[in-house]
C-alpha cells in the first residue's frame, strides 16, 4: 500500500503546459513541477520522456512521482515524445534517431532555465528507461546520471519482438498498443483549434509498426540502432538499474552490471512490469526514497553512501504453488558484491533418459524425440507480466504432457539459483525450420509445477542471429538455449524439472510446419547458476512505498479484466482471449473523461500451424462537455508456410460520426521464422 506524503521539504509549483521548441522547430509539450523558490535558488533537473500522454494516460502516476521528487528539491520535467499527447509532429516507430535528438534538445533547454543548476538526470520505466539509457549513450554534456526500470540494452534478442530468434506474440500486442496510442488526438483545452489538424496529421502518418518489425526478422542494423549492447563504453554516467522477476526485462540489469565501467547499482525484485514502489507481486519498496538518495549524491554532491553495500540486490524467491497472480512473493533480499558474483557457481548437470543426472555423472547416450501439440504454451502467460489481468504462467503439468521432461530426484537440501540457466542440446529436427522451447519448473511434493524461467531458440539461428540458414533435416547440431535470469529457492523434497517442446504458442509464433525434434542424452545438459545459500551479505533496509497524493479522479465505468483459454472439441479450435478494459475515468481537476479498453485473441485449429493467428483491438475515447473523440484500432496477423499476412484498420470518430478511416494490408516473406 502506497503511503501518500502531503508534507515535503519544498513547496511545489506546477506549470501545467509548457512548449519546448526543438532544433527543427517542432514544439514538444511538457509539464513541470519545481520548488516554489527555485526561481531564487536553482535546483537540478530531472527528465522523464515518454509517448504515453502526460495529460491523461500517465497523469495519475506522474502526480505520484514528480511532485514527490520536486518536493525534495528538483525540477521535474515530463515531456511527451513528438507526435504524442499535445506534442507536435508524428510518431512512426520506436527509438528513432529524431526521438533521441529531440531528447538532447530538451536536456539543453532544461539546463539553460534560470531555475535549474544545469545538473541533470533522466529516469523512467519501459520506454522512459529505454530513452534514458539510449540518450546516456549519446553523452549529452549535462546528463550526470540515470535511473532506469524495466528496460533492455539489446533490442533484438531481449525485447518483446524476438527471443532467441523466435517471434513473440507480444510483437503483435505492442504494435497494437502503439497504433492506438500514436493516433490519439491532443487535448483542445491545451492546443486550441489546431487539435483536429494535429489529429489528422497523426492518422495520415500512421500504420502498424509491426510491418516494419516483420521486415527485420533477423538481427541487423535496424536493431543495432539504439541497442547499447553494441558498445557499452558509450555510457559514461552512473546508472541505477532495476527490474522485476515477473517482468520480461529482468536480464538487462545484470548485463549492465557486467559490462558498464561506471558507478552502477542493480536491484531486481519480485515485480511485474511496474515501478518498484508500485510493484506487484510484492513486496513493494520505497523506491522514490532511493531515487532521492541517488539524485542527491550525483546531482547535489551529497556524501550519503549511495554506492555502499552490494552492487546487486535481488529478491530470492521462495517456492510457491503455481498461480496466474500473486499479491506477495515470499522470499528475502540477498546482496552480491558484483556481477558475476563470487557467491554463484555455474554447475553443469547432464541430461539422462527423462532425468537430470548428478554433476559429473556418466550418462548413456540415447535419442529421445518430441513433436509438441500446439496446445503446449496455453498456460505460458505473457512475455512481460502487467498483472492486469492475471497473466503469469499457470500449472505446467498440462504443458509437460506434450514435452520431453527431465527431472531431478527429490532434493536432499534447499538449492538456490541466481542468474540465467543455460540448456545445451545435442539436437536435430526433421524440418528445415524448427524451434525449441525449454522451461525450468519447481515441482512441489504434490506434483504441481511452477515455472520459474524459460528460454526459446530458433534452430536456424544456430550460427548467430545475423545469418540464419535452414536446417538439414536429421543433421545434429549443438545449441545453447539461454533462459531468463531468475532467483529461486528450491526446497528440500521438491524436484527441479526441465521441459523441452517444439512449440510454445501463443507466447511465441510457431514454425511454418510441425517438426519432430531429436535430443541426445549424455551430450545434452542443463547448467544452473547455484548460489551459496549460507552467504548473507548485508543488504539495505528499504523504506515503505511512498509518493505524493495522486490526482483526484472518479470512476464513471468500472474496469473489466479477463484471461480465458477455451477449446472447441468439435472443430478443434483453441482460443486465448485477453480483456483489458480500464473503464472510464474522470479527471476532476480539468473534467476530461478517458475511456480505454484492449482486447487480444490468439487462435489455432488442432495442430495445423497455418491456422495460427493473432488479433488486437483498442478503443480509446476522450470527452469533455460537447467535445468527444474516439479512436478504434484493429490488427490481425496470420500466416502460411512461406509468409506473414498483416491487416490493420483505424476508425476515428467525433461523437458518433466517423471522420477518418484507414486500412492497411501487407504480406511479408518468412525469413527462417
Amino acid at each position: 500500500m502506497l503511503h501518500e506524503v502531503d508534507s515535503l521539504p519544498h513547496d511545489v509549483a506546477v506549470d501545467e503546459h509548457v512548449w519546448i521548441t526543438v532544433s527543427d522547430g517542432t514544439r514538444l509539450a511538457a509539464k513541470i513541477w519545481r520548488p516554489v523558490d527555485s526561481g531564487r535558488t536553482p535546483v537540478p533537473g530531472l527528465l522523464e520522456y515518454i509517448p504515453y500522454r502526460k495529460r491523461d494516460l500517465t497523469a495519475i502516476r506522474d502526480s505520484i512521482h514528480h511532485p514527490y521528487l520536486a518536493g525534495h528539491g528538483y525540477a521535474c520535467v515530463r515531456v511527451d515524445i513528438r507526435g504524442t499527447g499535445e506534442s507536435e509532429g508524428v510518431l512512426t516507430d520506436e527509438y528513432l534517431e529524431q526521438e533521441q535528438r529531440d531528447a538532447e534538445d530538451v536536456l539543453a533547454w532544461l539546463a539553460e532555465q534560470p531555475w535549474c543548476t544545469g545538473e541533470l538526470g533522466m529516469f523512467g520505466i519501459s520506454w522512459g528507461a529505454f530513452a534514458a539509457l539510449q540518450v546516456a549513450a549519446r553523452r549529452p554534456p549535462n546528463l550526470r546520471a540515470i535511473a532506469i526500470s524495466s528496460f533492455t540494452d539489446d533490442r533484438y534478442a531481449d525485447d518483446f519482438h524476438y527471443m532467441g530468434g523466435c517471434m513473440l506474440s507480444d510483437n503483435l500486442a505492442e504494435s497494437g498498443t502503439m497504433l492506438a496510442y500514436s493516433t490519439l488526438p491532443p487535448d483542445p483545452a491545451l492546443v486550441g483549434e489546431r487539435w483536429r489538424e494535429m489529429w489528422r496529421e497523426r492518422v495520415d502518418a500512421s500504420g502498424p509498426w509491426m510491418e516494419t518489425w516483420l521486415h527485420h526478422q533477423r538481427r541487423d542494423r535496424y536493431w543495432a540502432h539504439a541497442s547499447v549492447k553494441e558498445n557499452y563504453a558509450d555510457v559514461r554516467c552512473p546508472v541505477l538499474a532495476t527490474s522485476g522477476w515477473a517482468d520480461g526485462y529482468s536480464n538487462a540489469v545484470v548485463r549492465l552490471l557486467t559490462n558498464l565501467d561506471v558507478p552502477r547499482k542493480g536491484l531486481i525484485g519480485p515485480w511485474s512490469h511496474k515501478y518498484p514502489h508500485l510493484g506487484v507481486p510484492g513486496p513493494a519498496i520505497g523506491y522514490l526514497q532511493e531515487l532521492v538518495r541517488w539524485w542527491d549524491h550525483w546531482l547535489k554532491g551529497a556524501d550519503n553512501g549511495v554506492l555502499d553495500g552490494p552492487m546487486l540486490v535481488t529478491w530470492m524467491q521462495d517456492s510457491v504453488p503455481p498461480s496466474t497472480s500473486y499479491h506477495e512473493r515470499p522470499g528475502r533480499w540477498v546482496g552480491e558484491p558484483g556481477w558475476p558474483s563470487p557467491h554463484v557457481r555455474n554447475v553443469e548437470f547432464p541430461l539422462a533418459r527423462h532425468r537430470i543426472a548428478g554433476e559429473g555423472d556418466e550418462v548413456r547416450v540415447e535419442r529421445l524425440t518430441v513433436q509438441s501439440p500446439l496446445s503446449v504454451g496455453r498456460f505460458a502467460g505473457k512475455w512481460a507480466s502487467y498483472n492486469a489481468p492475471p497473466d503469469l504462467p499457470y500449472d505446467q503439468r498440462e504443458e509437460d504432457g506434450g514435452s520431453l521432461v527431465f527431472e531431478t530426484e527429490p532434493l536432499e537440501q534447499d538449492v538456490e539459483i541466481l542468474g540465467a540457466p543455460t540448456v545445451t542440446l545435442d539436437i536435430a529436427a526433421d524440418r528445415p525450420v524448427a524451434m525449441v522451447a525449454v522451461r525450468l519448473s519447481d515441482v512441489l511434493p504434490d506434483g504441481k509445477a511452477t515455472r520459474v524461467t524459460y528460454g526459446l531458440f530458433n534452430l536456424t539461428h544456430r550460427d548467430g542471429h545475423e545469418n540464419p540458414r535452414p536446417l538439414t533435416p536429421g543433421r545434429r547440431c549443438r545449441v545453447n538455449v539461454d533462459c531468463n535470469a531468475m532467483a529461486q529457492r528450491f526446497l528440500a523434497g521438491h524436484r527441479i524439472r526441465l521441459s523441452v517442446s517444439s512449440s510454445y504458442w501463443p507466447l511465441a509464433w510457431p514454425p511454418p510446419e510441425p517438426a519432430q525434434l531429436s535430443v541426445w542424452t549424455g551430450s545434452s545438459s542443463v547448467t544452473l547458476p547455484i548460489r551459496k545459500a549460507e552467504v548473507e551479505e548485508p543488504v539495505p533496509r528499504f523504506g515503505e512505498p511512498e509518493g505524493a497524493t495522486p490526482l483526484r479522479t472518479r470512476r464513471a465505468r468500472p474496469t473489466r479484466y479477463g484471461w480465458t483459454v477455451s477449446r472447441d472439441m468439435v472443430g478443434y479450435e483453441s482460443k486465448l482471449d485477453i480483456v483489458k478494459d480500464s473503464g472510464t475515468l474522470v479527471f476532476e481537476d480539468h473534467g476530461l473523461e478517458v475511456t480505454r479498453s484492449a482486447y487480444e485473441r490468439y487462435v489455432s485449429v488442432a495442430d495445423d500451424f497455418e491456422t495460427v493467428s493473432g488479433m488486437t483491438e483498442w478503443t480509446i475515447g476522450f470527452a469533455r462537455g460537447d467535445w468527444e473523440a474516439t479512436t478504434v484500432t484493429h490488427q490481425e496477423l496470420s500466416c502460411t508456410r512461406t509468409e506473414f499476412r498483416l491487416h490493420a484498420r483505424l476508425d476515428a470518430y467525433e461523437g458518433t460520426k466517423r471522420i477518418m478511416s484507414r486500412n492497411w494490408e501487407s504480406v511479408v516473406p518468412r525469413d527462417c521464422v
